[in-house]
Parts: structure tokens; C-alpha cells; sequence
């Protein structure tokens, strides 16, 4: 073990014997009884492994017991790493500034010992396509693959419009190519070692925007592909359902619930998927707010593999003007053929 701090926790002094590690209380870990062993915090930088450090605690006059109380003691309560010393080594110095506050993010988020490095390893590794690349779609790409996410694609070949220009996704000189070519260089901007071609690599995860046509849904589901759907309109924003196929609510279910409640929902929503709405109701803090979640909402999927992020049988949902995000559940449907209910029985 290297040891290190954790980053993004600020030491900060509560008295002469007691430091604290990070301000907010939801984060923060208080450690007393430091006294003078506190020489011993300037050598934790993951330069040196544990004899290394309790070694070159004994210039500072700490004796190598008492640097090794203090190891534990850190340890304890969570606020060392084990310093990632072999993913630093592969990133270019460049990169690894640019991904540290991603590090520094996934190593307290998920209360994980090892600098964030697995957190990026699975990220670095991940396939995610995104259907749609207008000014969610596009947006949702480049945080992506500004998250580390190592192939990203898009998939879109309709024209640039000046609706479809926002922030962090296609710009004025994207204006009349496709719009996959203006994400594929959004993302380039970003994140100029992502990937952005689609080699027919099976995807981790489907990103859909807008309105999908049944048949790419349908073929997802059979080849077991995992999908979260987003939307936005008529000033509000939806994220979900992510699709678990076979384990979760999907697309299909989502409409057959929707159906109960409105039986024209089918004739309405026949219109909606070939229609096109100018100018659409989505303004870009709007679109921001919906490609962000859905792009967090992406990353709980690729980050840790056996949890189920809350867009699994729901949808998160803005309605302006609160600009307050709600949950809505949307169980199986046991009329739907992709088997979700029948095995939620069972």
C-alpha cells in the first residue's frame, strides 16, 4: 500500500490536537489526539509505501510506533487511499490532471480505498451510444466522455439546426452537416483520447433521446442491451426508464401503464414518434439539467455494476417552472412480452 490522503477532503485544524478532514458534515471525519505525529500527514502523497512512511516519519521525531498509530488511525476512519501509483503511470500527465477531480469524486462518493481507480478502470473500458444527438443528446456525449467513458458514439444523421447548438454540444460551425459528425467533434473537444466511432461493438449502455422508433427498442430488448430513455418538451425534462431487460420496466411497459390511464395514449403516441415540434420547448438550462442527470444516471449504471440506479422501473422528471426533479415508479406490465413482470412473480 501507498498510503495518501483522500483527495478532495480539506485538512482543516478544529484545535491544536484535532484535524479535521473535509467542511461539510455529511463528508467530514474528525481526528484527535494528533499532537506532534502530525508531521506524519505531509508524507502521506502516495510518493512512499507504509515502511516508506513511518521511515521518514523518524526525521520529523516521530518514532515508528507512533507513525504507525497514526496509519491506522487514518485508515479507521476513512480518510487514506491507497495511492493509485500503476493507472497514474499509464495516463499521460495531461489526462490524469484532467481526471483527477473524477478520481478525487469516485473515491468519496463510493467510499472507495483505492483513489478512484476501479471507478475509472470500469469507465475507461465502457461502450455507451447515444441515439440523438441534438442539444441533449449531443450534451450527454461530452460529459460522458469528459467522465473518463472511453467510447462514446452517437448516432444521428440529420442536419445540424441553430435549435440544436447548447453548451458543451454542437456549435455554430456544426451548423448543416450531421449531426453525429458535430457530437463526434463535441466530444473531441472534450476528451480528445475517447473513441468516437461505432466499430459494431455490442454497447454497454443505449442513451435514447426524443421519441424511439419501436423497432430499436424492440431490438435492444432482445439483444439484451441495457437502455435509459430521456426526453425533453413542452418545458420539462425526463429521465428514465433505465432498461434492465428482463428485470426491469421497459419502454413498452412504460406505454402499456400509460395506456391504463389514457386509452388514446397509443393513437397520441403514434403521431409523437414521427412528428417534429419547431420550435421545441426545451430551453438550455433545461436540456442542460436533463443531459446531466441522464449522463449521471449512465455513470451509476457503468460505475457499479451490481447496484440499480433509480431510473430502474421509474423516471426523474422536471416540470418548469420549480426546476425541482421528481421521481415517478413505472412497475413491469404484465401484458408486455419482455418478461419483467413474469419474472418479478417468481
Amino acid at each position: 500500500m501507498r498510503p495518501a490522503l483522500k483527495a478532495g477532503l480539506l485538512p482543516v485544524w478544529r484545535d491544536r490536537e484535532t484535524l479535521q478532514f473535509g467542511v461539510d458534515p455529511r463528508r467530514a471525519v474528525a481526528v484527535a489526539g494528533l499532537g506532534q505525529t502530525a508531521a506524519v500527514l505531509s508524507l502521506l502523497d502516495g510518493s512512499r509505501d507504509r515502511d516508506g512512511v513511518i521511515a521518514a516519519a523518524q526525521a520529523y521525531g516521530v518514532p515508528p510506533e507512533a507513525a504507525d498509530r497514526v496509519l491506522a488511525v487514518l485508515a479507521a476512519a476513512g480518510v487514506l487511499d491507497d495511492f493509485p501509483a500503476r493507472l497514474h503511470a499509464s495516463l499521460p500527465a495531461q489526462l490524469r490532471a484532467r481526471l483527477a477531480p473524477e478520481l478525487a469524486t469516485a473515491s468519496l462518493a463510493y467510499a472507495d480505498a483505492d483513489g478512484g481507480a476501479r471507478t475509472l478502470a470500469r469507465r475507461r473500458a465502457a461502450y455507451i451510444r447515444v441515439h440523438g444527438a441534438g442539444r441533449t443528446g449531443a450534451c450527454v456525449a461530452s460529459f460522458l466522455a469528459a467522465s473518463g467513458v472511453g467510447h462514446v458514439s452517437c448516432a444521428d444523421p440529420e442536419p445540424a439546426e441553430p435549435a440544436d447548438l447548447a453548451p458543451a454540444g454542437l456549435i455554430l460551425t456544426d451548423l448543416g452537416a450531421p449531426r453525429q459528425e458535430g457530437a463526434a467533434r463535441a466530444v473531441e473537444r472534450a476528451a480528445p483520447e475517447v473513441r468516437t466511432g461505432d466499430d459494431g461493438s455490442v454497447p454497454d449502455l443505449v442513451i435514447l433521446t426524443g421519441p424511439t422508433l419501436p423497432d430499436l427498442a424492440t431490438q435492444l430488448r432482445r439483444d439484451r442491451v441495457p437502455h435509459l430513455a430521456l426526453r425533453t418538451g413542452e418545458a420539462i425534462g425526463v429521465v428514465g426508464p433505465l432498461v434492465l431487460p428482463g428485470r426491469s420496466a421497459c419502454l413498452g411497459c412504460v406505454d402499456l401503464r400509460k395506456t391504463e390511464a389514457d386509452r388514446h395514449w397509443p393513437k397520441i403516441l403514434a403521431q409523437v414518434t414521427f412528428a417534429r415540434s419547431r420550435p421545441q420547448a426545451c430551453d438550455t438550462v433545461l436540456a442542460a439539467m436533463t443531459a446531466t442527470l441522464a449522463a449521471a444516471q449512465a455513470l451509476a449504471f457503468i460505475d457499479r455494476p451490481g447496484a440499480v440506479p433509480v431510473t430502474a422501473d421509474g423516471t426523474l422528471e422536471l416540470v418548469l417552472p420549480d426546476w425541482q426533479w421528481r421521481r415517478r415508479t413505472w412497475r413491469p406490465h404484465p401484458a408486455c412480452g419482455c418478461g419483467a413482470a413474469v419474472r418479478r412473480r417468481h
